[in-house]
Order: structure tokens, then sequence, then C-alpha cells
């Protein structure tokens, strides 16, 4: 059988969360909230090109990879989702979310989840939620990922808050995530997955989330302006590096890079001032520009090098 009636090895993620697609990139994301430790290790799913799975409640984790496999050898969500349901006899206590790269969706609440539970679905996305303290949760997540603007972590984020703002999970919060891929996969998993992302224990989990979220997106910028400096495209760089800096302002790793691309620009009237503050925090920021020059990096002459190390 697929599975049994619960045991109490099975983790009681009693939950809300997410399964999403974005219409416009048709990436595919999925994100939870629980009071449980590492909830993503056993909640979300997803892979790129195929579809992404939330499996919760008494959680048999089983449900992702085994629907994820269901779903990439041709089977729509309702078809694998069905499919595994009626092999496991302890489904009326499960609650499952599969969405694939078209948008198709499946959801199943079993009849024993423990109340409030309950999922509503939308275009391109299902929520789900049980064991939460009102009934509202599932309706205010989807109106929130309906009328919010913007990417798709952004409107996931949106429904996860909106669930807090309901009181979400009786049992109050612990731990979340939210995994992103592309709807189209390339073959290349580190190109594959957009955002991963967990909170294992903390306080105000989806405080936390967000601010990861915006980091993210901050070090994205960084990680693309270093691939226009191998381009030798300095100027595109130094746009992407000061995007960077306007997410993450104290970070003084994204302040050097933008002024070592200064000075690979000859800006060194620009750069000058914005090393010397750093080398006042860290000298070791200091210490680093040699190693750059030795590996051609950092392209200066011998006097602005030692100008640089003297300021």
């Amino acid at each position: 059988m697929f599975s049994q009636v619960y045991k109490k090895s099975e983790p009681l993620t009693h939950t809300y969360s997410i399964v999403a697609r974005d219409s416009v990139t048709g990436d595919i994301g999925v994100a939870v909230q629980s009071h449980w430790f590492s909830v993503g290790s056993v909640v979300i799913y997803g892979k790129a090109g195929v579809g992404v799975v939330a499996t919760q409640s008494l959680v048999n984790p089983a449900y992702g990879p085994k629907g994820l496999a269901l779903m990439e050898d041709g089977m729509s969500p309702e078809q694998a989702l069905i499919e595994l349901v009626k092999n496991d006899e302890g489904e009326m206590y499960r609650q499952v979310a599969f969405l694939n790269a078209k948008g198709e969706m499946a959801t199943h609440t079993g009849h024993l989840c423990i109340a409030e539970a309950g999922h509503r679905q939308g275009h391109n996305f299902s929520v789900q939620a049980n064991m939460m303290l009102n009934n509202t949760v599932w309706d205010a997540m989807a109106k929130a990922f309906e009328t919010t603007k913007g990417t798709l972590s952004e409107r996931i984020l949106a429904a996860l808050k909106a669930a807090e703002g309901e009181k979400g999970d009786i049992r109050g919060k612990q731990s979340a995530a939210i995994l992103i891929v592309k709807g189209k996969a390339t073959g290349n998993s580190w190109e594959d997955t957009i955002m991963d992302l967990r909170i294992e224990d903390h306080e105000n989990p989806i405080g936390e989330l967000e601010r990861l979220m915006k980091i993210h997106k901050a070090y994205d910028f960084m990680n693309k302006g270093d691939l226009a400096m191998e381009d030798g495209d300095s100027k595109k760089a130094e746009s992407l590096y000061l995007s960077a800096q306007k997410l993450f302002p104290d970070n003084l790793e994204m302040q050097y890079w933008y002024a070592i691309n200064l000075l690979n620009n000859k800006e060194y009237k620009k750069a000058h001032p914005i090393l010397k503050s750093i080398f006042e925090q860290d000298d070791n920021w200091r210490k680093l520009i040699p190693r750059l020059v030795k590996s051609k990096l950092l392209v200066i002459s011998e006097e602005e090098l030692n100008t640089v190390i003297k300021l």
C-alpha cells in the first residue's frame, strides 16, 4: 500500500500553504508556514518543467516525490492525486495540493483533517490550510494572491502574510519555506531553481522569510553584476551593483565590488571614498586588493594600486 493510516512517525505539520504559477514567466512555486520545526523539509517539493507539491496535515512526504514523478510521466495533477489518494489508507488525514507547469492543479483535504481546514483554487494557484484558528484563512490567502501585483515570490509572500492576518495556525508559528523553479527546465539544476529559502525555527518566520527574500533579490543583482563584469560590460555591472546596494545598503561586500568596478572603469574619484570607508570598518578588504590584481579581476596601474592600498 502507498501508506497506512497515520503513524506516530509522521510529522504533524498542520499548516497553511500555497502552490502557484506566474502566467507571464511560467515560473512555478510553493510555500508553507507551520508551528513545526523545519516544515519546508517535509511539506514542499518542486521540479522545473514539471510542477510543485504541498503535502501537509498528518503529512505523508511520499506525495511529494511520487506526485512529481507521476506528473513528469504525463499524468495531470488531478490524475496523479487520485492515483495516490486511492492507495493511501490515511487519506482522510491528508491535505495535498499538486500544480503542474501548465497551471493545472488538484487539491485534496481529507474529511478528518483537524478543523478549521479547507482549500480554495483559483487561476494558476491553490491555497490550503488545516488546524487554523479561523476558517477565513484560505479565502484571505486567495484574495491576497489574486490582488497583489509583482513577482511570483511577492504574490506568494502576500498570501502567507494574509494567512497570518487571519491568525493562522491555532498553535502559533515556527517555520516557513518557499521554493520557486522554472516552468521550463534548462537541464541545469543551478539555473532551474530560482529561489529556495527556509526558516527552520523563528518567532516570526514570515517576517524572517520576507527579510531573506529581499536579501536574495539583492544578491541576484550582485550575481548578474559579476556576470556583466566577466563579459566586460562594466557599465551594466555598475547599474546592477547599485540596484543591489539599494536593497541592502549596509552590506560592505556589495559596496566593495561596486567600488572595484569603478576602479576598473578608471573612475577613481568615485571609488576612493567608498573604499576608504570600507577599509576603516574592516581592513581585510584592503588586503584583498592586491589579490584581485594578481587574479586580473582588477586592472589598475602600479601607481593607482599603491594609492588604493594607502587609503
